[in-house]
Formats: structure tokens, C-alpha cells, sequence
């Protein structure tokens, strides 16, 4: 007799700006998953691959939907701005949501999206805030690096050392130590001109990634904010374009594609 698997999940798989995640529909908020099943899903030689879990679950608030994000080594985290537009995109595909607003609450609060039947997703990221600056360990030398929260904590190196050449594969040491006890996301960022910027990031619990929403959000913001303006800026990841505006309200969109490239089954005999 052949012994049950541990877990069985449907899935989507889908990719902002080659950030990729794996969809897990949940609507009655009925599955469980551990860490290192999640971690499991995750890898890219004996899972699906991804660099997050998108659990998608009826809201029980002002929101009809939430999203439920893990890191890909199954770890919590607060929010994650290409994964919600994959979410978005999700929802409206399947006939979950109409084209047009969405709500969706997740850790950070209650996001409004903006998704058009098709092409790109904008979604409402809130107001940024000011974190602690802390100094950041790039390349056997420490650089500085101002610290803003966009529902998750970011330290941004606007001047430090070249961007092709760093290593990002591990988490960067930071300086104080305790400044970020629960992790914090790298951004490395090169200036390009009046209104672009060009960035790599290492994300907390993930590793280096091709993109990442709010470390978009929070180097443009970063940039502007030592420049003393609100503008749209251009964000250049090693997986495309963001499109970035910090309202004059304080209020940051955030806006690039989402698309969903596979579905299928996943079956887990391990034990979890």
C-alpha cells in the first residue's frame, strides 16, 4: 500500500519581473504548511522552485482577500510588492475579483490594486517610514546605508561599490548588529540619471533575487528623499523595469507586470 502524501497542493506558478512565486489557493484558510514544506516548494532542484509562497485566503476584514507570503526557507514576512501584484493578477484571472480595484489585506495592512485585464498591475504601497541607518559589509568593506520601511525593513547603499560586482548571495553583515534582530533586505543601487536608478537586493530569508517590489520602492525612495523630491523613477532590476511615484500626499505606487506562467498539482511525501 502505497502511504498518503504529507501534503498535496493545487498551484500557480507566476513571476514579477522574474520575482517568482508559487500561488497556493486556500480560500476557506484550511491548509497548514510548515517551514520546511515551504522551503520544500521552494527549491529549485526538488520542488517547483520560487522565491516565495503566495497563500491565497478569503480577507475576514475590510479586505475580501489576503495574502499570506513566506520566504522561500518558510519564513513570515509582512509584505512583498511584486508578489502582490502576482496575487492580483491571480485573483482577476480566475474569476475571483473583477478587473479594476482590488483589495487585498496582508501584513503591512490593506493594498489597493489597480489591475486591468491585462498589462501591468499598479498597486497602493502606503507611505514610506525611516528606519534606523545602519553600515552594511559589501565586498570586505563597510558601506552606509539609510534605512526606510515599506511594510518591511530596507537598507538602501546609494553609494557603495560596484553593482555588477557584488556579492549578494549571503546576507550582508550590518552594523550595529541589533540594529535589524529579525533580518533585514540589502538594496545595492547605482544612480543613473535625473529619474532612474538601478539596483540588486538580497532579500531576508531568500537570497539574492532577480526583483523586488518594496526594495524598488524604498531605493527610489531613498534616492529622492537625499534629493529633497517626489517624482516617478524608472528602477532597473536584473529581471526588467518597476515604475516607482512618491505622491506629493506621501502615498508610493508601485507599478510593473505580473504574469502566471504554469498551474499544476504538487505532492509532498516527506513528512513535512
Amino acid at each position: 500500500m502505497i502511504a498518503p502524501y504529507a501534503l498535496v497542493v493545487q498551484f500557480v506558478k507566476g513571476h514579477g519581473t522574474h520575482n517568482d512565486f508559487v500561488v497556493v489557493p486556500d480560500l476557506d484558510d484550511t491548509l497548514r504548511m510548515s517551514d520546511a514544506q515551504v522551503a520544500a516548494i521552494c527549491d529549485r532542484r526538488g520542488g517547483i522552485g520560487a522565491d516565495g509562497v503566495l497563500r491565497v485566503v478569503r480577507g475576514d476584514g475590510p479586505a475580501p482577500w489576503f495574502m499570506d507570503y513566506r520566504n522561500a526557507d518558510g519564513s513570515i514576512a509582512e509584505m512583498c510588492g511584486n508578489g502582490i501584484r502576482v496575487f492580483g493578477r491571480f485573483l482577476v484571472d480566475a474569476g475571483l475579483a473583477e478587473p479594476g480595484r482590488v483589495l487585498v489585506d496582508t501584513r503591512a495592512g490593506v493594498k489597493k490594486l489597480d489591475v486591468p485585464v491585462s498589462g501591468d498591475i499598479t498597486v497602493g504601497m502606503g507611505s514610506p517610514e525611516r528606519l534606523p541607518d545602519a553600515k552594511v559589509s559589501l565586498d570586505g568593506a563597510w558601506w552606509p546605508a539609510v534605512g526606510w520601511s515599506m511594510g518591511n525593513p530596507h537598507l538602501v547603499v546609494v553609494e557603495g561599490p560596484a553593482l555588477d560586482a557584488t556579492d549578494l548571495a549571503t546576507a550582508p553583515p550590518v552594523d550595529p548588529a541589533g540594529a535589524y534582530p529579525d533580518g533585514v533586505n540589502v538594496e545595492v543601487v547605482d544612480v543613473l540619471g535625473p529619474d532612474s536608478v538601478r539596483m540588486r537586493v538580497h532579500e531576508r530569508g531568500v537570497g539574492e533575487t532577480q526583483s523586488c517590489g518594496t526594495g524598488a520602492c524604498a531605493a527610489a525612495v531613498a534616492v529622492m528623499a537625499a534629493r529633497g523630491e517626489r517624482a516617478t523613477y524608472d528602477v532597473e532590476v536584473p529581471g526588467g523595469h518597476l515604475s516607482v511615484k512618491w505622491c506629493e500626499g506621501g502615498q508610493v505606487l508601485l507599478t510593473g507586470p505580473a504574469v502566471l506562467v504554469a498551474r499544476g498539482e504538487y505532492q509532498d511525501d516527506s513528512g513535512g
